[in-house]
């Protein structure tokens, strides 16, 4: 019986619950039914707002480059390349490891700081094709930025203008000098920053494939840039995977002049010494004669296998240079990738539709409830 009763009050206290809250719910729909004209009216403010904002964002042009790199082969040297190593007499054995720089890592290499600067210098040219600058120029000159971001800046404006007063006028027409990576400025590091966060390199997983995004106020100079990011990412990737090869040709190299100087001497000295001793039939002349002989002999030799040596180098290096295979070029981009001035007006309006909802249903209360408080006071 006990039992029973409990029962029935819980059910009749989830009721009262469940009445309660449909009433809370009902009662917040009337308030906003109640201030629906100021909720419309805020979301016009937002609206307008949002379209301020969005006209005064300046466009943004984004360039991509697409490349295919070719995939790496860690098998050792090739059919061909072996059989020319056995010729000279070279073990072809295969190098274990995989590439230190895989496409995971080109993000990173292009957002260093090293590669950034290095950009600092290269040529661009506008939309009109009138002007010639350098990327730094670019960046410190004809970067345009939203009203707001003057009032926001003239605090560190301020302080850097007086700062340039107590300048010597030697500094002030001092020439720029070539950026130092270990000890960048602030400029040169605002600079190369701005850069970086311009340029973005993603590695697709599965194909990979590099995909070289640059974005710009011009959409001329963000195709130029990224045809050269594209470009300087390719030579710092070759440089590295040819760097121990192309030492190991310069030695053969090296070793081949050495034997070939060599050998043109013995064979200089064999010749001289033949024209000045025909006719003699002294053994001692015919055994100067055998060793003058066998030198240049053994000289042709050791020549003959540096040369050998030398074309497996050259091939060597040939054939680990790796290849980019261009998917996508570089174009000039027609319309602007962003700002996106509906989402911005829909956010904008959003907000204000938000903001003027919780002063409708929470703020009102609140804030007569302070008043009632002072007055009780």
């Amino acid at each position: 019986m006990t039992n029973d009763k409990r029962d029935n009050m819980t059910d009749n206290n989830m009721a009262a619950a469940d009445d309660q809250q449909e009433i809370d719910l009902l009662e917040l729909a009337r308030k906003l039914w109640d201030g629906r004209r100021m909720l419309l009216r805020w979301a016009i403010y937002g609206a307008v707002a949002g379209i301020v904002i969005a006209l005064s964002i300046p466009k943004e042009y984004t360039t991509t480059i697409k490349l295919a790199p070719e995939a790496t082969n860690s098998q050792g040297m090739s059919g061909n390349l072996g059989a020319l190593a056995a010729m000279a007499g070279i073990s072809a054995g295969s190098s274990s490891g995989s590439d230190a720089i895989g496409t995971q890592l080109y993000p990173d290499i292009v957002s260093s700081v090293p590669f950034a600067i290095g950009l600092f210098d290269v040529k661009v040219t506008d939309r009109d094709g009138a002007d010639t600058i350098t990327v730094r120029q670019y960046l410190t000159e004809e970067i345009s930025a939203p009203w707001w971001s003057y009032i926001t800046s003239l605090p560190s404006r301020a302080i850097g203008g007086i700062a340039g007063l107590f300048r010597s006028g030697s500094e002030e027409d001092a020439t720029p000098q070539k950026p130092d990576a270990f000890r960048l400025t602030p400029e040169e590091s605002g600079i190369a920053a701005t850069l970086a966060s311009r340029v973005n390199v993603e590695s697709a997983a599965k194909t990979s494939i590099i995909s070289i995004s640059v974005t710009m106020q011009d959409p001329m100079v963000a195709a130029m840039l990224a045809d050269t990011v594209a470009e300087r990412l390719k030579e710092y990737v070759i440089d590295y995977r040819t760097n121990k090869a192309r030492k190991d040709m310069e030695y053969a190299q090296k070793l081949n002049d050495e034997a070939r100087q060599a050998y043109y001497e013995a064979q200089q000295r064999y010749t001289n010494y033949v024209d000045n001793n025909q006719g003699i039939v002294l053994r001692s002349k015919r055994n100067e004669e055998e060793r003058l002989q066998n030198e240049q002999a053994l000289a042709f030799n050791l020549y003959n296998t540096t040369s050998q040596q030398l074309q497996v180098a050259k091939a060597k290096v040939q054939e680990i240079t790796p290849v980019f295979t261009v998917v996508q070029p570089s174009t000039v981009p027609l319309a602007p990738s962003k700002p996106s001035k509906m989402l911005i007006i829909v956010g904008c309006v959003f907000l204000a539709f938000v903001g003027a909802s919780a002063w409708v249903l929470f703020g009102r209360d609140m804030l007569d409830t302070l008043r009632k408080a002072r007055q009780k006071e």
